[in-house]
């Protein structure tokens, strides 16, 4: 099989679904697929000239025989050529609907919803990662539920987190720096608990610079700048590094069209604080770790607070968190699975 897969020039970010579509392109190939990555440039989502530009030329040189599969965060940039999509067996790759995302005006966010309301309908297959997405799609942005396929992201083995050895909590974050993904509802929870012994560590790309700004800003006027770190896009040994020394994730996502980090930290058995928006928290279960309402800052500051201060029941929840990662699929199965969605298309 043959595919051109469509996605933003940022796809190096380590983080979402760059991650999925990186890991799947290279699942794929180890299958003996052929994959070209077709990378866009230019603003995503909201397109700017250049990204519309790019779009009309890579669709042109896409040879007749390939699948062509379009990442949703680039889809936007097909408004005005839903005919072209419809002409050929176009797939769709969509982690969650971009006019869901927070942190934009309702002015982008409606004009968002109007491109994927006419674009969506117009593929012949829409490729999602998790139900919740599935469930949205058909309700919200007149997908055919027909048309929906749910494959969700692998979670190749590795090794177990061993922790910090104390003294204190370890906690890590990983997630782009972006509304979508609570940083900001979580430092607050945990500045909170001045009493405890804890450090927090956020690996992410600054997807959005004026946010990424002011969480830096909101770490300095809580006063917590001493036990907060942003590490950036950590390569892959200091981000393994991090996963090795840490006692618990903690991700507090308005939405998660999966929830990746989380899949990757109940894989490496750490326990994990969550929230319910999307799809993450169907990952993890009482036993491996908390799980809160996205935005609610109490909440979450005293879910913190009993696992951090408890290390005796972190331990069992990482013991949970080791069992349930032992039954989430690796990548070549998922895969194959998402190459068998697109051999369905006529």
């Amino acid at each position: 099989m043959e595919i051109s897969l469509f996605a933003a020039a940022s796809f190096a970010a380590p983080a979402g679904g760059h991650a999925y579509a990186r890991c799947l392109i290279a699942a794929l190939r180890a299958g003996g697929h052929t994959v070209d990555l077709v990378a866009l440039p230019g603003a995503h989502p909201l397109p700017d000239a250049a990204a519309r530009a790019a779009v009309l030329a890579a669709w042109a040189a896409v040879p007749a025989g390939n699948w062509p599969v379009i990442d949703g965060l680039v889809l936007p940039a097909f408004a005005g050529h839903g005919d072209a999509l419809a002409a050929r067996p176009t797939i769709g790759l969509i982690h969650h609907p971009t006019a869901l995302e927070p942190g934009r005006g309702e002015a982008e966010r409606a004009g968002l919803r109007n491109t994927e309301l006419r674009l969506l309908p117009r593929l012949a297959r829409v490729v999602v990662t998790s139900e919740a997405t599935a469930s949205r799609l058909a309700a919200d942005f007149g997908v055919d539920p027909g048309r929906i396929a749910v494959v969700v992201p692998g979670c190749d083995d590795a090794p177990r987190s061993t922790g910090s050895d104390g003294p204190g909590c370890a906690i890590l974050s990983v997630g782009a720096l972006a509304p979508r993904k609570g940083h900001d509802v979580l430092i607050r929870a945990l500045a909170r608990l001045f009493d405890l012994d804890w450090r927090l560590t956020i690996v992410g790309p600054e997807r959005d610079p004026a946010h990424a700004g002011a969480l830096r800003g909101l770490v300095a006027a809580l006063r917590v700048g001493d036990r907060v770190r942003f590490a950036g896009e950590a390569d892959d040994a200091a981000l393994e590094a991090l996963w090795r020394g840490a006692d618990l994730f903690a991700l507090a996502s308005w939405w998660e069209g999966y929830g990746m980090a989380v899949a990757e930290a109940l894989k490496r058995g750490l326990p994990v604080a969550a929230t319910s928006g999307g799809a993450a928290a169907a990952l993890v279960s009482p036993q491996a770790g908390v799980v809160c309402a996205p935005g609610e800052i109490d909440q979450l500051a005293k879910a913190l607070r009993r696992v951090i201060f408890d290390a005796a029941l972190r331990q069992e929840m990482a013991d949970a968190a080791w069992t349930i990662g032992r039954s989430l699929p690796g990548w070549s199965a998922q895969a194959a699975a998402f190459a068998a969605e697109l051999a369905k298309v006529a």
